[in-house]
């Protein structure tokens, strides 16, 4: 068996997320899997370096898979280009360690959510921009962002359950405000991510930015451990997985 890395783009509108699941074929992983597996006559499973939800998109999403072919990686990129969707793309493949697990050896991952809250939403961006009714203060959403910056329990900003037992300790790296236009960029960069916390983070942020917390709030919030304390979830549309460090 041969370990081949596999960088993966999506279009995420079409499909219930990237994870696999029982009762849907609306997912990446399962449509990647499907064309391996043919190609390779035998079962094929992939490791993704991370779970997108239904909706949100990927620049350079990465999952690796062990395959019994005699293919060169770059007859393997052309083969799953040839049968996927127009919507999802293999930018690049490259045979690896036996060892190389993907979510496993990941040491970051980083995310962007854009919103348009100012003017008129450009139409061709639409599927991958937020649209916002109220200009926000990004000068207020900063300072808030900058408690948000470093190693703390994330609980309340997640939808992870009451019986999740796991750490839901976390580092954020990075995490920045950019004015481009008519729109913001927040990007986030972190060792690793809870289920919903980027959106729950960005919507936090924006009710910040609207002027519905405060900045100096954001410790109280972290310290609480409540999901209730924080903003609301982001529609999923606005956020693009754009990089995964190794």
């Amino acid at each position: 068996m041969k370990n081949f890395r596999l960088t993966v783009q999506y279009d995420g509108k079409r499909y219930s997320g990237w994870q696999r699941q029982g009762n849907t074929d609306k997912t990446v992983q399962g449509k990647i899997e499907q064309i391996l597996s043919r190609m390779t006559g035998h079962a094929v499973e992939i490791n993704g370096a991370g779970r997108t939800d239904a909706g949100v998109h990927a620049r350079a999403q990465v999952a690796n898979g062990k395959m019994n072919t005699d293919k060169t990686a770059a007859e393997i990129m052309a083969y799953l280009n040839q049968y996927l969707p127009a919507d999802i793309a293999i930018t690049a493949c490259a045979e690896m360690p036996e060892r190389f697990h993907a979510r496993l050896n990941a040491k970051g991952k980083r995310y962007c959510y854009r919103l348009c809250d100012s003017g008129v939403p450009d139409v061709f961006t639409r599927s991958y921009v937020c649209a916002w009714d109220n200009r926000l203060d990004e000068s207020a959403m900063r300072e808030a962002a900058a408690y948000l910056i470093g190693t703390h329990d994330y609980r309340a900003f997640s939808s992870v359950n009451k019986r999740f037992k796991k750490s839901t300790v976390r580092t954020i790296t990075a995490l920045e405000i950019e004015r481009k236009g008519q729109e913001l960029w927040i990007s986030v960069q972190s060792t690793g991510f809870l289920y919903n916390m980027v959106r729950i983070l960005v919507g936090t942020l924006v009710e910040v930015g609207e002027g519905k917390r405060a900045p100096q709030s954001m410790p109280d919030i972290l310290i609480s451990r409540d999901r209730q304390q924080a903003g609301m979830t982001m529609p999923p549309h606005g956020l693009m997985l754009e990089e995964i460090f190794y």
